[in-house]
């Protein structure tokens, strides 16, 4: 019974499969009805050759006559001509669809990634990612074109032949479809099969993508450690689990299709055997046995490449299950049905009960009340996993949290239009990640109705305008990918001015100097005093020096606010605050007497 379950299970999942790739067809229904058409009639034009080749056996060769033999032989050049139009057409247009749907798809899964909830990106690898995005849909691409054409058109030339054998020898065309059921038994079988080891190719390929995006991202430490033969060996052992799985699937399709020519060549060869002893005794013409085996012939093509069909089919859908489990996963922050657009804001937060837990029940944030003025500067301070970062990502809704609400000026962000909210936040991450282009170009990103005045102003105010104005090209400057080309402090301020360019109501500021050293630290404090007038502002400190001068500082511990008030009353309560206050300069002591 358990068994009967899991064929049915199996079965319906398929199903889902091939409706949900049926309907990407369907805004383009038109031009795919005239591809089949032109797949159809091609296929027809095909089939016509032998049953002339029966005339010309039995009506030339044998009764000598030379005037259909003219009209015949102008007959198989016009049927190749016409067949030539039409392949032409066949291809051009099941090309178009394909390359549409697949573009669709692509674009889908990328906007779907794009909106895919943080803690999903978080914890998958970024090249899996990416490679369902190439190496998956290239794969389902060839299913949308290629595969699909084959299947159409060997499709309507089997059937095609399967009638002109009825038409030309019944008896003998019985005896032939003996032979089909057996065939088709062996291409359902190894299906089966392809499907599971083209799912296991389509991994194994994902991972060493993962393996390559990981290594080269993050090349530095590679170099650091000295661990590029550790990285070649991963590299190396999960390119022979792609081989290996490669050659799996190699080894049942050269199985497949040796099977299925042995199996139709004996048909053949049995068909041969017994026409040929009815031509003998008169039973039946030279011709029509010519035409008959031809026709065998032509009968073989279709059986060979629908078994190449069945392997690209199956890889395809297994391509497909890949990108669809993707587009399956909820996207965590939904847009409201009905978005409030908040043109005015004045920077007000309220936090409200929060809860929030990355799994289930182990919370991070827990009972969060806090309320912050327009206009004022608060630092979140507290030990490593205290949850500081996750309490500010709430705002921006990166998540939403399990329980209560967060309110900007009054409204509960999950009822604020998305994009609108997040253009008055300005955000400062920890590690200030730079796009390839012009420094302008990164100064403005996600503001393109900033002016030059509007980033040459966030520039001042982050204190770099003055390094971009020694630069010979100035703002057009290019910049490497992630910003390799500049320095730690520099690729700050940038991120400083990108924040501020569009003038947000909210600064995030995510313990934006902890990876400077003191004097760059006091630079980088200066332009985000800066940068903080006259706006709401939170400040995510490691360095507890740099809040001093903030109007607030909550400590967070294990996921609560224990502590609040400014940096002397929270010193004089000999708390928290106190004691990771006296250990960072009990360190810094230390560090300045070996120095």
């Amino acid at each position: 019974m358990s068994w009967l379950k899991k064929k049915l299970i199996l079965t319906r999942s398929q199903r889902s499969t091939y409706l949900r790739l049926i309907s990407y067809l369907k805004p383009y229904l038109g031009r795919l009805f005239a591809a089949i058409a032109c797949m159809s009639i091609s296929s027809l034009l095909a089939v016509l050759p032998p049953w002339l080749l029966k005339n010309i056996v039995d009506d030339v060769l044998i009764q000598k006559n030379l005037f259909l033999l003219h009209f015949l032989a102008l007959g198989i050049v016009l049927i190749y001509l016409c067949k030539a139009v039409f392949s032409y057409g066949q291809t051009y247009l099941m090309g178009w669809v394909g390359q549409r749907v697949i573009m669709d798809i692509r674009v889908q899964l990328y906007d779907h990634m794009q909106k895919m909830s943080l803690r999903y990106l978080y914890k998958s690898r970024i090249g899996d990612l990416i490679s369902r995005i190439t190496n998956d849909v290239m794969t389902l691409q060839n299913l949308v074109t290629n595969v699909v054409i084959d299947l159409v058109v060997q499709s309507v030339t089997f059937v095609a032949v399967i009638i002109f054998l009825l038409a030309l020898n019944w008896r003998l065309a019985l005896l032939t479809f003996v032979v089909l059921p057996l065939t088709g038994y062996v291409l359902n079988a190894a299906s089966k099969k392809l499907r599971i080891v083209g799912y296991e190719i389509q991994e194994e390929l994902g991972r060493v993508v993962a393996i390559a995006q990981e290594a080269l991202s993050a090349i530095r430490i590679v170099r650091s450690f000295a661990t590029e033969d550790e990285e070649l060996d991963k590299f190396k052992n999960q390119n022979v689990s792609n081989f290996r799985a490669l050659m799996h699937g190699m080894q049942i399709h050269a199985v497949l299709e040796g099977a299925v020519e042995v199996i139709l060549i004996g048909a053949l060869a049995l068909i041969l055997w017994i026409g040929g002893r009815e031509v003998v005794r008169g039973r039946s013409t030279p011709g029509e046995l010519i035409a008959f085996i031809g026709y065998l012939g032509l009968l073989v093509q279709p059986v060979r490449v629908l078994s190449k069909v069945v392997s690209g089919l199956q890889r395809g859908l297994a391509a497909a299950d890949r990108i669809f489990e993707v587009l399956n996963i909820s996207t965590e922050v939904r847009p409201p049905r009905y978005p409030i657009v908040l043109e005015d804001v004045k920077g007000m937060i309220d936090f409200e009960d929060i809860y929030f837990a990355y799994e289930d029940e182990l919370w991070i944030l827990r009972g969060i009340n806090l309320h912050i003025e327009p206009g004022e500067k608060v630092a979140i301070v507290g030990r490593t996993g205290a949850g500081k970062s996750t309490l500010v990502d709430l705002i921006p809704r990166f998540y939403d949290p399990d329980r209560g609400s967060i309110k900007i000026d009054g409204y509960d962000v999950r009822q604020l239009d998305l994009k609108a909210l997040r253009k008055h936040i300005g955000i400062v991450p920890q590690d200030p990640v730079l796009l390839k282009g012009s420094i302008a170009y990164n100064i403005a990103y996600g503001c393109p109705w900033a002016t030059h005045e509007d980033i040459v102003r966030a520039a001042w105010q982050a204190g770099i305008l003055d390094f971009i104005k020694s630069l010979p090209d100035g703002f057009d400057t290019e910049i490497g990918e992630r910003g390799v080309t500049l320095s730690g402090g520099q690729r700050q301020r940038i991120a400083i001015a990108r924040a501020i360019v569009r003038n947000p109501r909210i600064l995030i500021m995510d313990e934006a100097t902890s990876s400077l050293d003191a004097a760059m630290e006091q630079h980088i404090q200066e332009s985000m005093q800066r940068a903080m007038e006259g706006r709401t502002s939170l400040v995510i400190a490691h360095r507890l020096s740099t809040v001093r001068n903030a109007d607030r500082i909550i400590v967070l511990e294990g996921g609560k606010i224990v502590e609040e008030g400014d940096h002397d009353a929270l010193l004089k309560q000999n708390g928290v605050y106190a004691e990771l206050y006296s250990l960072q300069m009990g360190e810094r002591s230390s560090s300045a007497g070996h120095g």
